[in-house]
């Protein structure tokens, strides 16, 4: 997808090995085209704001949903989450967070902010997959949102 295009989810992931898995997952429901992947927070914040680098990207199109991980360089997860559930216009935006954090401040974080979801990444790379491929399904499928 180009930078002016729609897309259904932004997923922000630093580590190149759960981002090709968790595209995987998504390529497994044909969702791997609505997808728009970014490397950290700072280009996740500034794709969804139209801002830096995706300063002449259009915007008006939401994604259905947000996917990320919470420990990431340069803004983390919490902050990304904190930036959408303020904004009048992305606050109705699910955001999922996928990450290997249990700490319980992590999720407890989380909620407090906002995040719709809080799943911890399976270790196993099938069990992986399949999480991804039921992340998609419900938030791109079975959930009806506001838009």
């Amino acid at each position: 997808m180009n930078q002016s295009g729609n897309y259904d989810i932004l997923y922000a992931e630093d580590n190149p090995n759960d981002a090709e898995l968790t595209l995987r997952g998504f390529r497994k429901n044909n969702l791997v085209n609505q997808v728009f992947h970014v490397k950290d927070g700072e280009e996740a914040l500034e794709f969804l704001f139209c801002r830096g680098r995706y300063e002449g990207r259009e915007s008006g199109g939401k994604p259905l949903f947000v996917l990320l991980d919470l420990k990431m360089p340069k803004v983390d997860g919490l902050e990304v989450l904190r930036e959408i559930k303020s904004d009048e216009k992305l606050r109705t935006v699910p955001v999922v967070m996928l990450t290997s954090s249990a700490e319980e401040k992590d999720i407890v974080e989380s909620y407090k902010l906002g995040v719709n979801s809080y799943i911890i990444k399976p270790v196993e790379f099938e069990k992986l997959i399949v999480t991804v491929s039921e992340i998609g399904q419900y938030w791109c499928i079975l959930n009806k949102s506001v838009h």
